[in-house]
């Protein structure tokens, strides 16, 4: 699909629960004690210093419970429950509102993200309440769990043939049904749509007229259905890194193999920069060259190693030919280790990168719910032949970076019925930042997505997946705009490596 298509492509389509079907009366906060949270949770994104000051924040964070319809179409029917934290402003005299926060998705947890954004030096606090909340579906709100977490397994190392391809398809086929039909009344309603009529109940719940909102990622598409659904009642909203204005895997398929090829040229011209160090070319198409043959090679000869659990084979290279900028010197290094790895012991930087994780390393995603809200709003095709088709093409479109892309669709055999939402347009303050070289959240689906419902749009241009709060001079940029309303429309972007 050309950008001209995609950007005027869109057709806004009717949504089952409107907010007009949203209301009874909204449940009062039940606050509670805190329960306890360990160091793993809580420091997973941290560093001991910022770990630290984590600790002293949870002094600080009050914790509640709402209970919202299960199923917004029949609001008076079952309820179930949306945890939330609260960190309130430290300048009450001078408090503007109150901002919820998502960090993306979906299945993402955001009950601590508050504590998290403060302590890594993003002090929204100063003027706002801070919301964190488990959109439901995950974390200490109301769950669910299934054993149809993503897809039905993976082919043997080396090049996936069409039959393997087929079995893998069959086999995430039987899961998603399982999955779906194990608790269909709870998973059939995790969606964005209702997921934005919680968080409006969470504005209605604490006694505010409008609410603020940063997210990212898939916290960028939730914002987008909130400003859809509840656009008179938002204040200020930055969504950084947003998802596309569709809900089409077969689609953001295509636009991110794009992007990863893109950033995978730049790389490769890095990596020509510096042969002394990595010698695999001294021009970008050197080093692209030289990667496409390690990756041929590698499908032909899968290489296991006996000290690790690891069988490199094309698609690893692929991935390692994948990495955004701060990685490539330590995927630069992994290349050129591989690039005469005969084993049986792994190069040491292919063991540091790809050795197994700490035993109870905690996981950021609920996987039960990455998957019903993905496969519950997914527009494209779920057939077989048009997922092997589409990737026999990108194979031959992104001879490196195409291998590592998906074969078979990720909700095929979802058997519940898909949620449309519109999406509309509104007055008030929304900026959407982009970048102009990431994978996850093409610069092309933000451009769709800021013709669509509008906004200031910032680019930066990096390829950091979400990295406005983690630039200091866009930080201060993300944090003037909710104090003060004024847009901007640059912010300075992460140096690529030395």
């Amino acid at each position: 699909m050309t950008l001209g298509v995609l950007l005027t492509g869109f057709v806004a389509l009717a949504s089952p629960t409107t907010a007009a079907s949203t209301w009874t009366e909204p449940s009062a906060v039940n606050w509670a004690a805190c329960p306890e949270i360990s160091d793993d949770e809580l420091g997973r994104k941290l560093s001991e210093e910022q770990l630290a000051k984590a600790r002293q924040l949870l002094d600080r964070m009050e914790c509640g419970t709402i209970s919202v319809p299960r199923d917004y179409d029949e609001p008076r029917g079952e309820q179930i429950t949306v945890a939330l934290t609260r960190l309130k402003a430290t300048d009450q005299k001078r408090r503007l509102g109150t901002m919820a926060l998502n960090p993306g998705g979906p299945g993402g947890s955001g009950y601590l993200m508050p504590m998290e954004l403060v302590a890594t030096g993003v002090e929204m606090d100063d003027r706002y309440d801070l919301i964190g909340f488990d959109p439901r579906g995950v974390g200490r709100s109301t769950k669910a769990d299934c054993s149809g977490d993503g897809q039905g397994g993976r082919p043997q190392p080396g090049p996936i043939t069409e039959e393997q391809a087929r079995k893998v398809y069959d086999r995430t086929v039987k899961k998603n049904k399982a999955c779906a039909q194990s608790n269909p009344e709870l998973i059939g309603q995790l969606t964005t749509g209702n997921t934005a009529h919680d968080v409006d109940r969470i504005r209605a719940a604490l006694g505010e007229k409008k609410i603020s909102f940063y997210g990212v990622s898939w916290g960028g598409w939730l914002g987008t259905v909130l400003r859809s659904l509840h656009g008179g009642k938002i204040d200020r909203m930055w969504l950084d890194s947003p998802a596309p204005p569709y809900s089409r895997t077969d689609i953001a398929t295509e636009l991110r193999a794009k992007a990863t090829d893109r950033n995978f040229q730049r790389m490769a011209a890095w990596i020509a920069e510096r042969n002394d160090e990595y010698g695999l070319g001294t021009t970008r198409r050197q080093v692209a060259s030289a990667v496409e043959k390690m990756r041929r090679s590698y499908d032909e000869e899968p290489l296991a190693f006996t000290d690790i659990d690891l069988t490199v084979d094309g698609a690893l290279i692929s991935q390692a030919a994948g990495s955004p900028s701060f990685n490539w010197s330590q995927m630069a290094q992994v290349l050129s280790e591989l690039r005469d790895a005969e084993g049986p012991s792994a190069p040491p930087t292919v063991r540091k990168v790809f050795g197994s994780p700490p035993a109870g390393a905690p996981s950021g995603t609920d996987t039960t719910a990455n998957l019903a809200y993905h496969c519950n709003e997914d527009l494209g095709s779920r057939s077989f032949e048009a997922a092997w088709a589409a990737y026999q093409k990108r194979l031959k479109r992104y001879p490196v970076t195409g291998r590592a892309t998906p074969a078979t669709p990720a909700c095929a055999g979802w058997p519940l019925p898909v949620d449309k939402t519109s999406l509309k347009r509104h007055g008030g303050s929304l900026v959407l930042s982009g970048h102009r070289y990431e994978n996850l959240s093409p610069w092309e689906g933000v451009l769709a997505t800021h013709k669509t419902i509008g906004g200031t749009l910032v680019r930066m241009n990096d390829d950091v997946h979400g990295s406005a709060i983690r630039v200091p001079g866009c930080v201060a940029k993300v944090l003037a705009y909710f104090e003060t309303g004024r847009t901007t429309d640059a912010c300075p972007t992460r140096p690529e490596p030395a």
